[in-house]
């Protein structure tokens, strides 16, 4: 099987988008598949690689985008439609498309390659974080037309299946993300560390990991600072790192890590908190359960196909999350349940495994290429037109 994977971020920025690309293309050359990756390209001095286990990695310009500037955004040109030419995909992943990823989806359509789009970045909800209403229904829209353009998308929970489908995207099925359980064990608990973060060795540390961002909603943990019994410990960097250390100035900010750094942080923690709303999936929260950590998450996105109540963790309601997080807190940490917790945390992520769900997406790939395959010439599905400012913008040209 040949496959071209649009990706809207890619090495050597990381986040959620690039893993599940890594992940995909590297179950793709242990099962001896051809691939390629159209992404954008580096920004500032950032070391640019153009292959990755001898796929080719095409760039493309790149620009910052107001609410994502610690990310470039690559800029859609003829390169894109240039290049799913030359190499002739059997089928184009766009990974969290939105700019360039919508450029691929109507290359897709022009080129009569069938398209599968995943859904993972939720730009309307950062938008309405943001104060921006018209830009959050503009981005609804927009989302629209890209994803009823390919043949089928995937989304990684139960909620945003829902979410989208009530805003008109069809064909949507489920596929979530798998976790390396190898990398984040509970072994990886450091004694030395948590002596770094609580000197006095009596409190419970309780910790966040991710970017610091005004739609993580890192701020509602400010309800756990003050209290004698725990330590707060933010993983991360980000736009609001200086906020909130301002916020929270009894708290550790050990700003980014990753790799053996990042794994002992999480299996050091007694408790993982992610208060964000807008999360697809929210892969951190699988990360801390992987490494045996209990988690609190919101009753919102993602994390409620993640957090089984009163088994690995608890959720909260956003609009009390604050408040109800102390109670939340001293449950899932008391010594009568906590051990229990973490083993059950551990237990809910073991056969969320990669290979796994790499191989639950090859079956995707191959159900969408069989379906184009009888119906060659019409795709099936909605087939929206493309607006006609997206046209320009895009540099599209649309049968």
């Amino acid at each position: 099987m040949r496959v071209a994977i649009v990706a809207e971020s890619f090495l050597p920025n990381v986040n959620g988008v690039t893993n599940s690309v890594l992940r995909v293309l590297e179950h793709l050359h242990r099962e001896g598949h051809e691939a390629m990756v159209i992404a954008p390209g580096a920004r500032d001095f950032q070391e640019e690689i153009h292959e990755y286990l001898g796929f080719e990695i095409v760039r493309v310009p790149t620009v910052r985008m107001p609410l994502i500037d610690s990310l470039p955004i690559g800029v859609p040109n003829a390169t894109v439609t240039d290049a799913l030419r030359e190499f002739q995909p059997d089928i184009i992943h766009l990974a969290s498309p939105f700019v360039l990823g919508a450029a691929g989806a109507f290359a897709a359509r022009q080129l009569r390659i069938p398209a599968v789009a995943l859904y993972q970045t939720d730009v309307a909800g950062f938008a309405t974080k943001y104060h921006l209403a018209p830009l959050a229904a503009a981005a609804w829209e927009w989302t629209r037309h890209i994803h009823n353009i390919c043949q089928m998308t995937l989304a990684p929970s139960s909620l945003t299946i829902a979410d989208l489908e009530g805003h008109g995207i069809h064909n949507v099925r489920h596929w979530g993300r798998g976790v390396d359980a190898v990398r984040f064990h509970p072994d990886k608990r450091d004694p030395v560390l948590r002596r770094q973060w609580d000197r006095s060795g009596r409190k419970k540390i309780v910790g966040f990991v991710g970017r610091l961002a005004a739609e993580k909603g890192v701020h509602r943990l400010v309800s756990l600072h003050e209290r004698r019994d725990i330590q707060l410990v933010i993983v991360g960097d980000g736009p609001s790192r200086a906020e909130l250390e301002s916020l929270m100035p009894k708290a550790v900010f050990t700003g980014a890590l990753g790799g053996e750094e990042l794994a002992r942080a999480y299996a050091s923690l007694d408790l993982f908190v992610h208060a964000g709303e807008f999360e697809t999936f929210c892969q951190a929260i699988q990360e801390a359960q992987a490494s045996g950590v209990p988690t609190i998450g919101p009753r919102a996105g993602g994390p409620v196909d993640l957090i089984q109540e009163r088994y690995n963790g608890l959720l909260l309601d956003v609009d009390t999350f604050t408040r109800d997080l102390p109670t939340a807190a001293e449950w899932l940490v008391h010594p009568e349940r906590h051990e229990a917790l973490r083993q059950n945390a551990r237990t809910s992520v073991q056969n969320k495994t990669w290979e796994a769900l790499c191989e639950q997406l090859l079956g995707y790939y191959a159900e969408v290429i069989e379906e184009t395959r009888r119906v060659p010439l019409t795709f099936f599905g909605p087939r929206p037109e493309l607006p006609l400012w997206a046209a320009k913008a895009l540099g599209a040209r649309v049968a």
